[in-house]
Order: structure tokens, then C-alpha cells, then sequence
């Protein structure tokens, strides 16, 4: 690992949960237990690529668990990653991390000290869909921020098979699982949680447009408006900026 983050302050940690490979960043004096962050990344990214994200977190007090998603890192990483791939693996990839997610969170809160009251989930662009489908169906989970990603499945899926000439078969044996799981088809699990979008207005891989319809639909329900929010950054394609990342531990730190 990268020598550049080491930290006297800061512990990092290569585990395996329940067979699924993660690094633990934690503050090493740090009162216990300790509020946790499950952060995922995004297709064809890997766990290692979000050190520093996890490493920042965890410099303003979180335990930040960065598990490899299937077909990712060290669990089987495909070689090219392209629409073909994206077909038949995208939706596995999701809809796995979700079905995992309970593991990780027992495991964290019986093992490494994740204050059970204090658990938030943070996901770019797939790893977004992720947080947003583990936060949707688990009330225990207390927050969540959404980078580049999508609360609303279907409303992407179908902007995926306009632009890029794609059948149904895109969702493949998945298509029921999607609907019945889409954040957007749940609203009435989310209304007053705190959930935060942050996405660049040029975003050509995971198009603002699916948050957008989401955040309308929803934020009339919230009785506490300052609970959903979605921040807009201009001319920004699909990344992940300091200003986002500014956003994000506020949130966390309002929140957890």
C-alpha cells in the first residue's frame, strides 16, 4: 500500500469479512465505539483506489470499512469492464453488495467496535447505487451520501438502453429484483432520513437526471426538510471533488 498515508494517528488494516476482502481505516485513540462508514466503490474501481477517501474520513473521527465488491479487486476482477461486461455484471455487483451488507454491518458492530447507533453508508457512482439501496432497505442504517449515483434504478436503466441502443436484457435475470428494490419505488422506507446527493451537472456515465426525478418526488414527504438535500456541482463530469468530499463530513458529522 501506498506509503504516502501512513499515519501515527490513523490505523489501517487489510480483513476479511466473512470472506469478503476490505481495508479498515480508525482513528487509534478514538473513544469506543466508534461511528462507521461503509464506503463502495464504483465499476471497475476496486477497494484500494478508495483509500484516500476512507483515509480522510477517518483522519475527523469515522472507522471507514472499504469492502471489494464481486467481480472487483480481489474477488474475481474482469478484464475489460465495458458495456458487454456492464449487461451481464452490474446489476449482480449491486444487488450482491446489498445482500452482503447485513454480514458486514453484524461483523463491524461485533468485531471492530462500529457503534451499532452510528452507522452511514457512502457510495460513488455504482458504489452509490449501493449506499442508496443498503440505506433504503435497512432503517438501522442513520445516513447516507450518494456520489454520481442513482436513487432512482429504473428511471436509469431506462435513459442506459436509450442512449446507448441497449434491449431489456440489460437488467437480465435481475429486471424484478431492480423494480422491487429501487429506492424510488420505496420512498415510504427513506421519508425524513438523512440522505445527501452530490453530482456533477455534466455526469456522462450516471446522468443527474435519474436524482433529480428523485429528490422531486421525495423531498415534499420529508417533514424535515434539511434531512434531503441534493447539491448540483456545474460542468463537473463523473468525479469526486474536494468540495464533495467538505459536503460529505459535514453530513456524517451532523448525522453520526
Amino acid at each position: 500500500m501506498t506509503s504516502y498515508l501512513k499515519s501515527s494517528y490513523i490505523l489501517e488494516d487489510k480483513i476479511t469479512i466473512e470472506g469478503i476482502p476490505a481495508i479498515l481505516f480508525r482513528p487509534k485513540e478514538w473513544e469506543k465505539p466508534l461511528p462507521t462508514v461503509i464506503l463502495y466503490h464504483g465499476w471497475s474501481s476496486n477497494k484500494e483506489l478508495q483509500r484516500m477517501r476512507g483515509f480522510i474520513l477517518s483522519t475527523v473521527g469515522y472507522q471507514v470499512i472499504i469492502p471489494d465488491a464481486i467481480h472487483h479487486g480481489e474477488r474475481g476482477a474482469l478484464s475489460k469492464y465495458d458495456l458487454e461486461d456492464a449487461k451481464q455484471y452490474f446489476w449482480d455487483t449491486i444487488l450482491t453488495n446489498i445482500k452482503e451488507s447485513n454480514t458486514i454491518i453484524d461483523q463491524i458492530i461485533s468485531k471492530y467496535d462500529a457503534d451499532p447507533n452510528r452507522i452511514g453508508v457512502l457510495g460513488h457512482s455504482m458504489g452509490g447505487f449501493t449506499a442508496a439501496g443498503i440505506f433504503t432497505h435497512n432503517p438501522n442504517v442513520k445516513a447516507s451520501v450518494i456520489f454520481n449515483g442513482s436513487c432512482g434504478w429504473e428511471n436509469f436503466n431506462k435513459w442506459l438502453r436509450k442512449n446507448h441502443e441497449i434491449s431489456n436484457a440489460f437488467e437480465f435475470k435481475e429486471i424484478d429484483q431492480v423494480k422491487r428494490l429501487d429506492p424510488q419505488n420505496n420512498l415510504n422506507l427513506l421519508i425524513d432520513r438523512p440522505i445527501l446527493l452530490l453530482h456533477g451537472d455534466r455526469d456522462n456515465v450516471v446522468p443527474i437526471e435519474s436524482q433529480r426525478i428523485f429528490y422531486h418526488k421525495i423531498r415534499h414527504k420529508y417533514s424535515y426538510r434539511d434531512r434531503i438535500k441534493l447539491i448540483e456541482y456545474p460542468n463537473l463530469n463523473h468525479f469526486v471533488t474536494t468540495n464533495m468530499m467538505e459536503e460529505c463530513i459535514a453530513w456524517f458529522d451532523r448525522f453520526l
